[in-house]
């Protein structure tokens, strides 16, 4: 699996990436993963096509909300963290392109659940990548809607 690019291992049940290839879809189900959480767009540049059939064909579980990059949106964001809830003891794969929504949105639920403060979530996003002006603002409309419970 390291070989999955931008891989980031959270914990034994948790990790997030940028685009697995077709074949390193049948290593991820070898690995235990349950299920799979693609917030990249279907028709993108990076896109596996046919995705959602190889992970079930691997008897994983397969959720996909495509997250405009330059235009995130809360909504894509609350849906996430409704599967994450969903799925709290499945061993889960969050992926885009490049890791990067992954990691912010990965961050964001980590920050929700307490698992990482503020400055960690920081810290973890940006050993990805350095999120641009829309993102950054994204990030931290959602940290303070967050802070207040709004979500």
């Amino acid at each position: 699996m390291s070989s999955i690019y931008n891989l980031r291992q959270i914990s034994g049940m948790l990790a997030c990436s940028g685009q697995p290839s077709a074949g390193q879809f049948p290593l991820i189900a070898a690995e235990g993963y349950q299920v799979i959480i693609n917030l990249g767009l279907a028709d993108g540049k990076y896109a596996l096509k046919e995705e959602g059939a190889l992970v079930k064909q691997l008897g994983m579980t397969y959720h996909h909300i495509p997250v405009q990059f330059d235009d995130p949106q809360t909504g894509d964001l609350i849906a996430f963290f409704k599967l994450m809830n969903q799925h709290t003891s499945d061993k889960t794969l969050v992926h885009c392109a490049a890791n990067y929504r992954a990691s912010a949105f990965t961050g964001l639920y980590l920050f929700s659940t307490g698992r990482l403060n503020e400055d960690e979530m920081i810290t973890f996003i940006e050993e990805v990548w350095q999120p641009d002006a829309v993102w950054q603002q994204f990030i931290e409309e959602s940290v303070d809607s967050l802070k207040e419970q709004r979500f």
